[in-house]
């Protein structure tokens, strides 16, 4: 699996560097039940037809939740970047693209009726095919990944100024295209590479803030005020409706917010407690939660919305979001060592490069 060397690593290397490494599957679990609770809100609150408090949370984290799961994404990639391109492949392309595959043909054939309706087994034929051009449905993550590993790689040669300007100036212009991959590639591939670019001092980022959290605390406090007032301060503009929404302050605040949710890693990771050992085992499995979180999430807010038995948006919007996180989480445990652990294990007869034993866990991570 994807950083199989980077879990060897932690588990022969010094305890002050596994700690080092941690905030990152905290910040990861973050970013996994931030993503969970916009997919499982917006969506119960079109199914209810109102709102509940948890869409003030959802469009509070907009700016940062989808950058800072990027951002986190390109940390690791100096690790392989510079390695044959066999090697690459295999962890950052085939790895991604095995579960992308996998999982559209899952999600497909739960929706085949809407696919195909009517058409027969030509127009199921189609839709597989044009997602293999165009990301599908929530999977569009997992297809950008590798897509941004491989640009990356591609262009490692190219002065890195002139590499960040470039992305930096494709997120900021209102890139609207036919193309739900162009779009998305131009608004996101920024923030892997700046976690591919400055991995090092974002690292020395969150070990500054372990050792001043009194600091940190004050400076997320300012960042919290911040982000509300840039989030949900109308400006009157049609095309800009909140501070947030203005190209190169949008720019900034999801820039700002990436960095607080490293700061919460960090300083949860130094609280530890229940929460952090939560988050952490979300953000080991993140992959999990995001390739199987769609089902339960669907039949959960379904099941809840036809029976009536809660008429609270908000309270819906919650139990949706648990649901949605801790069945996949579930499920992995009882595949786990069965036959249908290649729902989230990539088979060996799946990579082109052998995988060497880890004595840790099984890499699970999305990146």
């Amino acid at each position: 699996m994807a950083e199989a060397a980077r879990e060897a690593g932690i588990a022969r290397g010094a305890p002050e560097d596994a700690a080092r490494l941690a905030w990152v599957d905290v910040a990861k679990g973050l970013c996994i039940v931030l993503v969970v609770m916009m997919h499982s809100t917006l969506g119960t609150g079109l199914a209810m037809e109102g709102e509940g408090f948890l869409h003030t949370l959802v469009a509070f984290a907009k700016p940062f939740r989808i950058p800072d799961f990027f951002l986190l994404s390109g940390l690791f990639l100096g690790r392989v970047i510079d390695r044959d391109w066999r090697l690459f492949a295999d962890r950052r392309v085939v790895h991604f693209a095995y579960f992308y595959g996998l999982w559209v043909l899952i999600q497909s054939a739960f929706k085949a009726g809407q696919i195909v309706d009517g058409a027969g087994p030509t127009a199921f034929l189609s839709h597989l095919a044009w997602a293999l051009v165009e990301p599908y449905s929530t999977l569009w993550f997992i297809y950008l990944l590798a897509v941004f590993s491989v640009t990356t790689k591609l262009l490692r040669r190219v002065p890195t100024p002139l590499l960040l300007a470039g992305a930096a100036l494709l997120e900021i212009l209102p890139v609207h295209t036919a193309s739900g991959l162009v779009d998305e590639f131009c608004d996101r591939y920024v923030w892997f590479l700046f976690g591919y670019v400055f991995a090092e001092r974002i690292f020395g980022f969150a070990d500054a803030v372990r050792r001043h959290p009194r600091a940190a605390l004050a400076g997320l406090g300012l960042w919290a005020v911040l982000e509300g007032v840039m989030v949900f301060t109308p400006t009157g503009l049609p095309a800009m409706p909140t501070p947030a929404q203005v190209p190169v302050l949008g720019f900034l605040l999801s820039g700002a917010g990436a960095l607080a949710v490293v700061a919460m890693g960090a300083l949860l990771c130094r609280a530890g407690g229940p929460v952090t050992a939560a988050l952490r085992a979300c953000g080991r499995r993140s992959i999990v939660i995001y390739l199987g979180f769609f089902l339960p999430m669907a039949l959960t807010r379904t099941l809840l919305v036809r029976t009536g038995a809660v008429d609270d948006v908000g309270v819906v919007s919650l139990a949706v979001t648990v649901v949605a996180i801790l069945v996949p989480l579930g499920v992995e445990r009882l595949v786990r060592h069965t036959r249908l652990a290649f729902l989230f294990v990539r088979p060996s007869a799946f990579h082109i490069v052998p995988e060497r034993p880890v004595p840790a866990r099984p890499a699970l991570t999305t990146a």
